[in-house]
């Protein structure tokens, strides 16, 4: 299999931007998980542990199958829904430029979802396993 450009920029999009989610939001979220219980806004009325959970599900846990190549498209959707929450709902009254980075990562997990993980993944180079369908990869 020859890889493209492509291939290596789908590469560098989902390893970078899950880093970047990982450092500036979900990890800090994890390891201050008290304090963040305390902080944390509930614009569903979900529950601060609730929600906390879900923001930690979002940006700790989805971004590793993204990382690898493996489920790339279905652990984009629950990102891509704690970034709409936040920049609708949690922070409307932000201009462009203090959402700046919100919505970065908005552009970079969309397109990720539309592009899927291209051919440098870990989804379908397991022996055994038979390509994915395109909507799961």
């Amino acid at each position: 299999m020859s890889l493209s450009s492509t291939d290596w920029a789908l590469l560098f999009l989902r390893v970078s931007g899950c880093l970047l989610l990982l450092w500036v939001h979900g990890l800090p979220k994890l390891l201050n998980f008290s304090r963040e219980l305390t902080v944390i806004e509930d614009p569903l009325h979900l529950g601060a542990w609730t929600t906390l959970g879900l923001a930690i599900f979002a940006e700790v846990l989805c971004p590793l199958p993204i990382i690898l190549g493996v489920l790339t498209r279905l652990a984009c959707l629950p990102i891509l829904a704690v970034l709409l929450v936040s920049l609708i709902l949690v922070h409307p009254e932000w201009s462009l430029a203090e959402g700046q980075f919100a919505w970065l990562l908005l552009i970079i997990f969309v397109t990720v979802l539309i592009a899927g993980p291209g051919n440098l993944s870990l989804y379908g180079r397991l022996p055994g396993r038979r390509p994915a369908p395109a909507w799961l990869t």
